[in-house]
C-alpha cells in the first residue's frame, strides 16, 4: 500500500514482503534474486537496491531517479509541467519538495547512491518525452563516482519506450547477458566489463 509522500519506501516494504514470501517456499534462492521495471517500476528498480542488497542485478528501464529535479521536469508527449501529476499523480508525493524536502531525499533513488551495493543496468531513449533522458544520465554519473557498478545504455532516437525491432531484440538480449552473468554465473558479456561506446553501438544497431 502507498503511503502519500513515501512512494519509495512502500515499494520497498511491499517488495521485501514479496521476496520474504517468495523465499519461504524454498523455490527461491535468496541469493540470485533479479529486479526489473520500466518507467515508475524503472524508479522501484532504480531506488530499491539503494535501500537494500537483497538483489543480486537489477534493470531499470526510463526511470526517474532524482526526486528534486524530475519535479520540476516538462512531460514532453503531454505538454504539460510535472509539478501536478507529481503531487497528486504516480509519484503521490502530496506536496512540493519544498514543503518535504527529506521526503522527497528518502524517496529520491539518486540520493541514496552511496549505499548502492547491486549492480544496475539503466535503459533510456534520449529522446524520452515522459522521462527525460537526464534522468537516466544522473544516476550514472553519481553511481560511477561512487565507484559503483553500473551501466547506462543509450538508444538513439527512442522515445519512453523502444519501438524499433532491433532496439527491443538488442535490449532483451542484453537484458539477458546481464541476469545470466550476476544471476546464473555466467562469463560477463564483453560490452559489460569494458563497455561499448554510444555511437559504435548506435551504428550497429542500425545496420
Amino acid at each position: 500500500v502507498y503511503e502519500p509522500g513515501r512512494p519509495g519506501p512502500s515499494a520497498l516494504d511491499a517488495v521485501e514482503h514479496a521476496i520474504d514470501a517468495a523465499v519461504a517456499t524454498g523455490h527461491v534462492d535468496p541469493d540470485r534474486i533479479g529486479l526489473i521495471g520500466h518507467s515508475w517500476g524503472g524508479y522501484q528498480a532504480s531506488y530499491l537496491p539503494t535501500r537494500t542488497d537483497r538483489f543480486a542485478a537489477s534493470v531499470a528501464g526510463a526511470a526517474i531517479t532524482n526526486f528534486l529535479s524530475f519535479m520540476g521536469a516538462v512531460h514532453w508527449n503531454g505538454g504539460l509541467p510535472e509539478t501536478g501529476h507529481w503531487e497528486t499523480g504516480q509519484a503521490r508525493m502530496a506536496v512540493p519538495y519544498w514543503d518535504d524536502f527529506e521526503g522527497h531525499l528518502e524517496s529520491s533513488p539518486a540520493h541514496g547512491i552511496e549505499d548502492l551495493e547491486t549492480p544496475v543496468l539503466l535503459m533510456h531513449g534520449d529522446e524520452d518525452g515522459v522521462v527525460d533522458f537526464r534522468q537516466g544520465l544522473e544516476y550514472y554519473n553519481y553511481a560511477r563516482r561512487a565507484g559503483k557498478e553500473v551501466v547506462l545504455l543509450v538508444y538513439p532516437g527512442a522515445d519512453h519506450s523502444l519501438i524499433r525491432e532491433e532496439q527491443q531484440v538488442d535490449y532483451h538480449r542484453r537484458i539477458l547477458d546481464w541476469f545470466g552473468h550476476y544471476l546464473k554465473g555466467e562469463p560477463a558479456a564483453v560490452w559489460i566489463t569494458e563497455g561499448e561506446s554510444w555511437v559504435e553501438r548506435g551504428k550497429r544497431i542500425s545496420n
